[in-house]
């Protein structure tokens, strides 16, 4: 056990250290309005026999097992976690699965990864960041450019004006 949470908190400092990992993680950042929802996907390069999810709070400093969802379709809670809040939906063939998130509050705000556990080693994706705010920043729009027509003149017409 002591392995598994070494080898997670080198993938955190070091990135480089988890390289070539049988699944990713998609997208690299959300930005949610609150009382929302959002999913985050994970794409596994094999079928196991389960997939791990937790999240890293950059507040509290903590990371915190949120969920496991297995093979059959079996869901294992963290402690304190609501089962109104998170879900786990897996697709064919149970190489992908996605985290859905309900009722989004600034309280889960942090990066979320999903983690599979392979020969005792525990793999993580790239993680997901995701920020919750009470309202969405405005889009911002660009005048058109003028449609109005410029002439061009190369150096060699404009030599010949000249001469």
């Amino acid at each position: 056990m002591a392995w598994l949470w070494l080898h997670l908190f080198a993938c955190l400092q070091i990135p480089v250290f988890c390289t070539n990992l049988p699944l990713s993680q998609t997208p690299k950042h959300i930005l949610a309005q609150a009382n929302n929802k959002t999913e985050i996907l994970c794409g596994l390069k094999d079928e196991y026999a389960g997939v791990y999810w937790y999240r890293w709070s950059h507040v509290r400093q903590n990371f915190e097992f949120l969920i496991f969802s297995n093979l059959l379709g079996k869901v294992t809670y963290g402690t304190n976690i609501s089962q109104d809040k998170f879900s786990v939906h897996g697709a064919s063939f149970r190489t992908s699965y996605s985290l859905h998130i309900n009722h989004l509050h600034a309280s889960d705000n942090g990066t979320y990864y999903c983690s599979i556990s392979q020969s005792s080693q525990l793999f993580l994706g790239s993680g997901t960041q995701l920020g919750v705010v009470e309202v969405l920043p405005m889009k911002t729009t660009q005048a058109p450019l003028s449609k109005k027509p410029m002439r061009c003149i190369t150096k060699s017409k404009a030599a010949d004006k000249k001469g």
